[in-house]
C-alpha cells in the first residue's frame, strides 16, 4: 500500500513535472539566499592590503552570523539597493577582529560610486582615541596588539612635521606614519563645528545622514536650523590593512560605520593567483596555493 501512494503522488504529466522541479529548484535557491545572507557567504580578496594574513586570490569563508546576520542590501550585480534588516548579533565586534565591510566611499563621497565589500582589521571601536607615532598605533593611550602578520615595504618613516593631503578627514596634519589623536565617533557624541572644522566635517556628517550648511549669516545650520553642535547619529569602527604601507584604509576615507559590518572570515578554502585569466586553465590551475588552504584568519 505504501508503495502504491508514493507512486500515486509522484508527478504523472510533463506539467505536473515542470511544477515539481521549479518548486524544488526554488526552495534550493531560497535556502542558499537565506545561507548567504545570514549565516555564511563567500569571499575573494582581491588587493594586497592585509598581506601575509590574508594574501591576494584568497577565497575566505564569512562567518556573517557572528555580528548578525542581514538580508541583501542590493540586487545582486548592481549597484539598486535595496531596504535591509539585521537579526541578532552573538556578540560585538571587538578590537583586533579582522572586518568585513561594505566600503563607505572615498573621503570626499558622501556614497560610494559602485557597491564593494572591503576587508580590514578593526583597530578601534565607538568612543574609542586613536594616534598612529611613529608607526606605532595606540588605542586610549595604550600601544595596540601587533597583528602576527603586520608589515611594512619601506624602512623609510614619514616625519610627523610632513602632512599627507591626501589623508582623512580633509586638512588634518596628518599622515599615514604619524596620525592624530582622533576619537572614533559613537552615537550622540557632540561635535562642535565652526566655519574652519565644516569642510574637515562635511561628508562624514553627510554619510551621518544629516546636513551641515554655513547661512547667510555666517553662522552654522544643521538641518536648516542654527546650532553649532552636532549630535553624531550613528557608531563607527576604525579599520587598518595589515600590510601597513600598502593599505587604502581608514586613515585615507574615514570611519567605518558600524551598520555597514557584514562579518569576519574564518577560513581559506581556495587560493590562486587572480592576475591570471580563466581562460588560460592550465596556468590558473598552476597557480594553485595548497599551501593557503584550510590556513584560519586572526
Amino acid at each position: 500500500m505504501a508503495d502504491k501512494k508514493t507512486e500515486e503522488t509522484k508527478p504523472a504529466t510533463w506539467k505536473e513535472k515542470i511544477i515539481h522541479a521549479a518548486r524544488e529548484t526554488g526552495i534550493v535557491i531560497g535556502g542558499f539566499l537565506v545561507l548567504n545572507s545570514f549565516v555564511i557567504a563567500s569571499f575573494m580578496v582581491p588587493t594586497g592590503s592585509m598581506e601575509n594574513e590574508v594574501m591576494t586570490g584568497d577565497f575566505l569563508m564569512v562567518n556573517k552570523f557572528i555580528y548578525g546576520g542581514c538580508s541583501p542590501r542590493n540586487i545582486p550585480f548592481t549597484n539598486v539597493r535595496l531596504p535591509w534588516f539585521r537579526l541578532p548579533a552573538l556578540r560585538d565586534v571587538k578590537r583586533g577582529d579582522v572586518i568585513v565591510f561594505e566600503f563607505p566611499g572615498m573621503r570626499e563621497e558622501v556614497h560610494p560610486e559602485t557597491f564593494t565589500y572591503y576587508l580590514k582589521r578593526c583597530i578601534a571601536l565607538p568612543g574609542d582615541t586613536l594616534q598612529v607615532r611613529n608607526r606605532v598605533v595606540y588605542v586610549n593611550g595604550r600601544q595596540a596588539p601587533i597583528p602576527r602578520n603586520m608589515k611594512f615595504n619601506s624602512y623609510q618613516m614619514i616625519p610627523p612635521d610632513q602632512i599627507d593631503r591626501r589623508i582623512f578627514p580633509p586638512g588634518a596634519p596628518f599622515n599615514e606614519d604619524n596620525y592624530g589623536p582622533i576619537v572614533i565617533p559613537y552615537k550622540g557624541l557632540k561635535m562642535r563645528l565652526t566655519p574652519e572644522r565644516l569642510e574637515m566635517w562635511d561628508t562624514f556628517i553627510q554619510r551621518d545622514g544629516h546636513l551641515a550648511t554655513i547661512g547667510a549669516d555666517g553662522k552654522i545650520l544643521i538641518d536648516g536650523n542654527p546650532d553649532s553642535i552636532y549630535t553624531v547619529a550613528k557608531d563607527y569602527l576604525w579599520g587598518m590593512g595589515d600590510n601597513r604601507d600598502n593599505s587604502l584604509d581608514s586613515r585615507f576615507w574615514g570611519f567605518i560605520p558600524k551598520d555597514n559590518l557584514i562579518g569576519t572570515p574564518m577560513i581559506v578554502y581556495w587560493s590562486w593567483d587572480p592576475d591570471i585569466l580563466i581562460f588560460s586553465i592550465f596556468e590558473k590551475l598552476g597557480s594553485l596555493r595548497p599551501g593557503r588552504i584550510g590556513t584560519l584568519i586572526n
